[in-house]
């Protein structure tokens, strides 16, 4: 093969970019592409005394649909960092579960904690090379030799360092409760009561947030993963007759039906009946 149609040859790997121009052109010329589909979620995050608390609601959405009432929206990243994740579901568990294992691949390397710092250049750099076309926001938090972090990381590959943060559609509910009860030196049972209410207060105000209040605490050496901290919205529902529906729905009455007698047509067109 000569050195010619080597050049002609697509480049392996990366990103190709050939379908935005396409689209590009395609809605010149009058075709209606079709819309981004809004999701919904609400993740926090902030730094207390003696290390980072991080929140979540647990709805998972399907454009207008509730497809999971108790998903997991809180990533692993190593045993002293987590992420949560907001946007496209697939996205986020790609992309946290991918810098994981680099994350581990490294720890195995030098025998040394990760740094929140590492994880935050990984995600960073990954999704910059997609130029927000991978849908992932994150809010990402740990504890490691030179103390807590807590970093936000938006689709595009810019990052924020923040003592207290908010992502998704459901983020300026959460921001105005840490913005108005947000302070210095905050005690472990102090910030899990603000995580839990600015997420309670996206799960309220913003449709696509709902279900439970997931609460993670990092400090230094340890992780508490507090699944499900909150279920602010049980069913109470009673029905006129006092009938209610906590538990499981209770047959009221039983009617059988016999079936009609079965007829059958035969190939000649006489009717045979049992």
């Amino acid at each position: 093969m000569s050195n010619n149609s080597c050049m002609d040859l697509p480049a392996k790997g990366g990103f190709s970019f050939d379908l935005c121009k396409r689209n590009a052109m395609l809605s010149e010329k009058g075709l209606k592409l079709p819309p981004f589909r809004k999701t919904g979620t609400t993740i926090v995050g902030l730094v207390f005394q003696d290390g980072v608390i991080l929140g979540a609601d647990t709805r998972a959405t399907e454009g207008p649909i509730v497809c999971d009432k108790n998903c997991e929206k809180i990533h692993y990243m190593a045993p002293n960092i987590y992420c949560c994740g907001a946007g496209t579901a697939a996205d986020t568990e790609a992309v946290t579960d991918m810098v994981s294992s680099q994350l581990q691949l490294h720890r195995y390397h030098t025998g040394r904690e990760s740094r929140v710092v590492t994880a935050l250049t990984l995600l960073k750099k990954h999704l910059f090379n997609y130029q927000g076309h991978v849908s992932a926001a994150l809010v990402l938090g740990g504890v490691d030799c030179t103390g807590p972090h807590l970093h936000t990381i938006y689709p595009h590959g810019s990052t924020d360092t923040l003592p207290f943060a908010t992502m998704g559609s459901g983020s300026l509910a959460a921001m105005s409760v840490f913005e108005s009860k947000y302070k210095e030196g905050l005690s472990r049972d102090e910030g899990i009561k603000i995580v839990s209410e600015a997420i309670c207060s996206g799960i309220f105000n913003d449709l696509g947030s709902g279900s439970n209040v997931d609460v993670c605490v990092i400090t230094k050496g340890h992780k508490e993963y507090l699944r499900n901290h909150m279920l602010p919205n049980p069913r109470t529902y009673v029905s006129e007759r006092g009938y209610s529906f906590a538990k499981k729905t209770e047959v009221l009455m039983t009617k059988i039906t016999p079936l009609k007698e079965k007829v059958e047509v035969t190939e000649g067109g006489d009717a045979m009946e049992e």
